[in-house]
């Protein structure tokens, strides 16, 4: 599936490219991202994916893999009006796609860690690839880049406190906040949206994302120690 994805993201890429403005290295970039998402996620399948088959929920977060490459070529390529709506509209693709991995793995009876964290990590790289078009495209600060970096920094803080590292969970506000957070990138990064109005709506979702990280950090706080 890999490999059939790899050649089918950088041929879409290939003709994509110069409808929207894209230089001659767009479907290389694409091809890359998606090659590299791939390693990660098959170097985690041996540890934490115990069925026998991949299973059609995987298969959909792979599609989903698969937009998120198509979005990421576009760092560093000009910042046209066709590349920002063909951001959108993966983008749109993107988020109809979620839940319908994780409803085809409760149907099939096929979850497993590696799954949610598949899903949860694909999310996640979405939100860094938006936050730096919203920047590149000008229509937000630099600052919008926290929102992208700010999972990372959650994860690597864990290795130097490890109770922060503890199991947290999903949770209803930490869903809507993300979803909320995609939306307020995709209102930013809409060429119909002007400068100051996109910054704001990155700003306001922005402010969001930092509570609910302060909601899960003051819960580990205070849980820290309890499972030792």
């Amino acid at each position: 599936m890999a490999v059939l994805g790899g050649g089918g993201i950088a041929a879409v890429a290939a003709l994509a490219g110069p409808l929207i403005g894209a230089g001659q290295w767009y479907a290389w970039k694409t091809a890359a991202v998606f090659a590299g998402m791939m390693a990660v996620a098959c170097a985690a399948i041996a540890r934490w994916h115990p069925h026998r088959v991949l299973g059609a929920a995987n298969a959909v977060t792979t599609i989903r893999v698969m937009g998120v490459a198509l979005i990421a070529g576009l760092v560093g390529e000009p910042a046209t009006v066709h590349a920002a709506w063909a951001a959108l509209a993966v983008t749109a693709v993107i988020v109809g796609f979620d839940g319908v991995d994780g409803w085809l793995a409760r149907r099939d009876r096929t979850t497993s860690v590696f799954g949610a964290s598949y899903d949860m990590e694909t999310d996640a790289f979405l939100i860094l690839v938006l936050t730096v078009l919203v920047w590149q495209h000008d229509k937000a600060g630099g600052w919008v880049l926290a929102g992208g970096v700010m999972r990372y920094g959650f994860v690597a803080a864990g290795w130097w406190w490890p109770w922060m590292a503890a199991p947290l969970g999903s949770s209803l506000r930490g869903k809507a906040v993300a979803v909320a957070f995609i939306v307020g990138l995709v209102v930013a990064l809409a060429p119909i949206v002007p400068v100051p109005f996109s910054g704001a709506a990155a700003a306001l979702v922005l402010g969001a994302l930092a509570w609910s990280f302060s909601v899960d950090i003051r819960w580990l706080y205070g849980r820290r120690g309890v499972e030792g």
